[in-house]
């Protein structure tokens, strides 16, 4: 098997002796007919691309394969994409490009075939962390929530984690640079460990994944694209700071990129810290400061046989636990309870170009260390190890088909040194074959694929026998099959209809199997008789799209079998509750519809609005944390200047209702419905080569008092965060 792998990784590339083939033209704008400066274009196989120049044209040269998609996108116009077969070794290319009032359509990453939005028969949600930055996000988590579907849980303002049509924790996958994200997301108060910096942009998709991620992505995936290196023979730096006046916080950030022949290498810093955060009335939610250090590193590398890209990511944090509400003045040191969180994680990506194939690997390795501080003692002390592997073979395209081969495996190792074993020390190995296959017929494409798994989780004896806390160590095995189906059909030129049937499954985590003891304020114990949980889920998305208008109609209804939840026993143990680990089936349904308008002639007037609502139950009982129905609206103003300092500008105001919280469990309290308004404005300055952008927008503009039926502290009555002014400023030099 090991010789296979380096085979794999290392003879292939060497053996590969492609010819070097370049490619040429002019890109002009389809209704004027003029050249358009600065176009970008680029080919994702061999991350290799560059711009036109004033003239409208362009030229890529040392092309190492004879057969590759090639995109061209310049803001404010459609993204065209073709394919190209080389039978010469020089190749022109002239292009038109038509105007565009909608976001460019991306190339999505986080599907099989990385195609268009528009050409996935997955629908998957976009958005850019520019985008998200110009409305003042205050972190990643809340940018995403702005997307239809999309919420998240919180304790104060410094852990967040996303839910994705009422699935959330170990149910939601999050790949951070191409890593799977492995630090025990049970707990509703354990953070990500991430942060928007150094990203460039999300991909979410909303529904069974687990045919490319495996276990945990039964309920979608959250994927972090990382941001791009510099052009070849540019150097650009940036640095970036904001003000939070709730939290009297800051975050600072430098980054620097450069790109030469054949190396790429960019790395980014950031620090931030906040103090408690205020509600209302002016008092201050005890202990709910946080702070982080954030930094990433990426190397770049390609030749004549190979391309690679390494990535670095690492994330120290501390998290303090709320306790109540006080009348304080602003405190960032850590003295009581709080979390200590550790991050290291490192990627390495290779393209194997092969005379009619494809071959991509990706080796990634993650060290989580999760602390828990209780004055000068390690309450809890947890050390996770993973190493993942992913090998995929995309075979030559037949006709009208594609197909992919893929392998994953991962190591996993869990080590306790606290003074307590929440979670014993475990071995998880998981190994799995899939194979996807696409087919296309003129303006329909078909999708199909199915996966095998084979999970074994190992755990060691806790204590001795004679000990109070002894629990014996067990050997499982969970294996599962998965697999998907999808249609994608465009019966006019405005209209794409998405059908897609798939199926997920997520093995039990560690806590769920195996847990014993306190855990925030109750004692869980784990069922080491736990099965898979395996759920179907049926997709159907209409979209409707011209000129000025685009409208949307998401409709989904997902049955999981074996749902496992947490269920009070009705015991109690020292005055705290005991709670258990049980199984039984469930149901989540609902969607989401949304419009977005840009009338002409006022282009510069764009206006969102979606409306989403989820329900989800296990026999006549509604499942815990199961968003509000929410509708979400926004108005940007947006406009160019030709002024020699004052470039652009925009405006923009968000209006979001949260519905009553009535679908609750019957442990949950039922919430009344609030309304938040927040607006931004924001502006881009030219002085010499220096690009300024400024911001500064308002979140809770009416400083509105709700306690949010997501937020943790909702157990404590305490309310959420009260207005808060950002102001960020970035220098592009």
């Amino acid at each position: 098997m090991k010789k296979a792998i380096y085979v794999l990784l290392f003879v292939l590339p060497i053996i590969n002796s492609a010819q070097n083939y370049s490619i040429h033209g002019k890109i002009i704008n389809a209704k004027t007919k003029k050249p358009l400066f600065g176009v970008n274009v680029y080919i994702p196989s061999i991350h290799k691309g560059t711009t036109t120049n004033t003239d409208g044209f362009y030229k890529i040269s040392n092309i190492k394969t004879n057969k590759i998609k090639i995109l061209f996108s310049l803001i404010g116009f459609k993204e065209q994409q073709l394919k190209v077969n080389f039978d010469q070794t020089q190749k022109e290319f002239n292009v038109s490009l038509e105007e565009a009032v909608f976001e460019l359509d991306e190339v999505i990453l986080s599907t099989p075939f990385n195609k268009l939005q528009k050409d996935n028969v997955v629908k998957v949600s976009h958005k850019s962390v520019k985008a998200m930055e110009k409305q003042g996000i205050q972190s990643l988590m809340q940018g995403i929530t702005q997307i239809a579907g999309v919420s998240k849980i919180s304790v104060g303002t410094g852990i967040d984690k996303p839910i994705i049509r009422g699935l959330t924790g170990s149910r939601v996958l999050v790949y951070n640079q191409g890593v799977r994200l492995e630090n025990f997301q049970f707990g509703e108060k354990h953070g990500m460990g991430i942060s928007e910096s150094g990203i460039e942009s999300v991909e979410i998709i909303k529904g069974p994944a687990s045919l490319l991620y495996g276990s945990d992505a039964m309920g979608g995936v959250l994927y972090l694209e990382p941001e791009k290196y510099a052009k070849k023979n540019e150097i650009h730096a940036q640095l970036k700071s904001k003000y939070f006046s709730n939290t009297s916080g800051i975050e600072t950030g430098l980054g620097i990129k450069t790109s030469g022949k054949s190396f790429k290498f960019l790395t980014r810093g950031t620090y931030n810290r906040n103090a408690d955060y205020h509600i209302p009335n002016k008092q201050s939610v005890s202990n709910s400061r946080y702070q982080s250090k954030d930094l990433k590193v990426g190397i770049g590398f390609q030749n004549k046989k190979i391309q690679t890209d390494f990535r670095y990511h690492y994330n120290q944090g501390k998290n303090g636990l709320p306790v109540g509400l006080a009348l304080t003045q602003p405190n960032y040191q850590f003295k009581n309870k709080y979390q200590n969180l550790t991050n290291h994680s490192a990627s390495l990506k290779t393209d194997i170009k092969l005379k009619k194939s494809n071959i991509k690997t990706n080796i990634g390795y993650t060290a989580h260390q999760r602390i828990l501080q209780v004055h000068e003692h390690q309450k809890i002390g947890m050390q996770l190890n993973t190493l993942n592997l992913d090998a995929k073979w995309y075979l030559p395209e037949y006709q009208h088909f594609e197909s992919i081969i893929g392998f994953q495996g991962m190591l996993q190792n869990n080590r306790n040194f606290g003074e307590h074993y929440l979670v014993p020390d475990a071995k998880i190995n998981n190994y799995a074959i899939f194979s996807t296959i696409n087919y296309t017929l003129n303006e329909t494409q078909f999708q199909a694929g199915i996966r095998y798994d084979a999970r074994q989780i190992q755990t060691k004896d806790v204590k001795t026998p004679l000990s109070a806390e002894y629990r014996k160590g067990f050997d499982k095995k969970l294996p599962s099959f998965t697999g998907s189906f999808g249609l994608k059909t465009e019966p006019s030129e405005h209209i794409i209809l998405r059908l897609n049937i798939a199926s997920g499954f997520r093995a039990p985590n560690l806590a769920e199997l195996a847990s014993k003891g306190l855990h925030d304020n109750r004692i869980e114990i784990g069922n080491p008789a736990l099965k898979n949980e395996q759920n179907l889920q049926t997709d159907i998305n209409f979209e409707y799209q011209n000129t000025h208008i685009e409208f949307f109609v998401n409709t989904f209804y997902n049955k999981i079998n074996r749902y496992i939840y947490l269920e009070p026993t009705g015991q109690t143990q020292n005055n705290y509750s005991i709670y258990q680990y049980r199984q039984n089936n469930a149901r989540l349904y609902g969607g989401e519809i949304g419009i977005h308008l840009h009338p002409h002639p006022w282009d510069w007037l764009h206006f969102d609005s979606s409306f989403e609502t989820v329900i989800g139950k296990r026999n006549e009982s509604y499942l815990p944390l199961i968003p509000a129905d929410q509708w979400k609206n926004q108005i940007r103003f947006t406009n160019s200047h030709t002024h020699r300092i004052l470039k652009k500008y925009y405006l923009t105001i968000g209006v979001n209702h949260t519905f009553p919280s009535t679908k609750v469990s019957q442990f949950e309290k039922k919430r009344p419905a609030y309304t938040l308004l927040n607006t931004g404005f924001g502006a881009n300055l030219k002085f010499y080569k220096t690009d300024i952008d400024l911001n500064l927008s308002i979140h809770n503009l009416f400083n509105k008092f709700y306690i949010g039926h997501l937020s943790v502290l909702r157990e404590q009555e305490i309310p959420n965060m009260g207005r808060n002014i950002i102001l960020t400023a970035t220098l592009n030099l």
